[in-house]
């Protein structure tokens, strides 16, 4: 099976993530559930073929030697893949990442404009994005950074691995760092913003200590920072940022996030009732005096019920926005009972309302 079959099942069969493994059927995600979706059942011949047709030299040597690599392949005007390529029971296999070029409006990701605006709207700080892989982190990265483009007269800097979605200038000028290719790592990009006069930053992930000590830094110089984490909720986003640090350190974190952490959107994407793609759920955590006077006073675990009250300064708990979306019959009540942090309230809620 060649590259362009692959690509052409997975923009026909709408599947984000495709998995080939020697030894067995072509596998892919479509809505959040793993299908098979070829009964043909892959060689190793197969699969080093396919490799052969898509990695780049420098990248096949990672390969060789730590025997994973990552990269991304261009197919057709609007589509770019993401190769993750490993072994396993010493044999080869793959996951590929299907990336539509096409940048959404915060409309059409279905999350509240204003609060999007007014993030996209910070002199400094940092945002946050957050779910696991595959919740619409990067899409929705993508959709701040356009609107950026097109409203503001600023420079954007990226720094990612690999690049994903790409930007042409609008009204700001926007240039993109890949990892490994344009620059050696986070920590060297970001010891060489400041030679670049950027107004915005997008770091692909925060994942060390030293990266996240240089984004606060950033951050606190006057440029807005824009990251995604693998966390849960806005309070363990916090959690795990201060957790990057020794003990002796927190409090000295904690002081810089309650003046720098504008806001945190945790992700979650489900499928929608009418069998038609997936809506996401979303815990939204903003900059209200009371989340910063909590962070100043390492009492992080009370967030969520201030997210709960926090209507007017944008905010809201997963359970909030579940509720939303069953109210409006894009989620079953099934599943948001299914994936409510407080089943018991979240079904008292439901019945309140008559939908269930």
């Amino acid at each position: 099976m060649e590259f362009k079959d692959i690509a052409e099942l997975m923009i026909t069969k709408d599947s984000s993530d495709l998995f080939i493994r020697v030894g067995s059927t072509i596998k892919a995600r479509i809505y959040s559930e793993v299908i098979e979706v070829s009964d043909h059942v892959m060689s190793q011949e197969d699969v080093q073929n396919l490799l052969k047709e898509v990695v780049p030299e420098a990248v096949s040597n990672d390969l060789n030697l730590k025997k994973s690599c990552e990269f991304a392949v261009w197919y057709k005007e609007n589509w770019r893949f993401r190769f993750g390529v490993f072994y396993q029971r010493n044999s080869l296999a793959m996951c590929i990442r299907k990336i539509d070029l096409r940048i959404p409006s915060f409309e059409d990701i279905s999350l509240p404009p204003e609060v999007l605006e007014r993030f996209c709207g910070q002199r400094r700080g940092i945002v946050l994005l957050t779910g696991i892989t595959g919740s619409g982190k990067s899409t929705t990265i993508a959709s701040m950074m356009e609107y950026m483009n097109i409203n503001q007269g600023k420079h954007l800097l990226t720094i990612e691995e690999p690049i994903e979605f790409t930007f042409h200038d609008k009204k700001a000028i926007i240039n993109q760092r890949e990892l490994g290719e344009d620059v050696h790592s986070y920590s060297d990009a970001l010891r060489q913003f400041a030679m670049h006069s950027p107004d915005v930053i997008f770091i692909g992930q925060i994942r060390d200590e030293e990266t996240c000590y240089a984004a606060l830094t950033a951050a606190e110089t006057g440029v807005l920072v824009l990251s995604t984490l693998h966390t849960v909720n806005a309070a363990a986003t916090v959690e795990r940022i201060i957790n990057f640090f020794p003990p002796h350190k927190h409090s000295f974190i904690l002081t810089q996030l309650s003046t720098l952490l504008k806001g945190v959107i945790c992700m979650r994407l489900l499928p929608r009732s009418d069998g038609k793609g997936l809506v996401p759920a979303y815990e939204i955590m903003t900059s209200s005096p009371s989340v910063s006077r909590l962070l100043r006073e390492n009492k992080h675990w009370e967030i969520p019920k201030y997210i709960a009250s926090g209507e007017i300064y944008g905010m809201n708990t997963f359970d909030q926005s579940l509720l939303k979306l069953v109210t409006e019959k894009h989620i079953t009540t099934e599943l948001a009972l299914e994936y409510a942090d407080k089943k018991e309230e979240m079904e008292m809620n439901l019945r309140n309302k008559g939908l269930l």
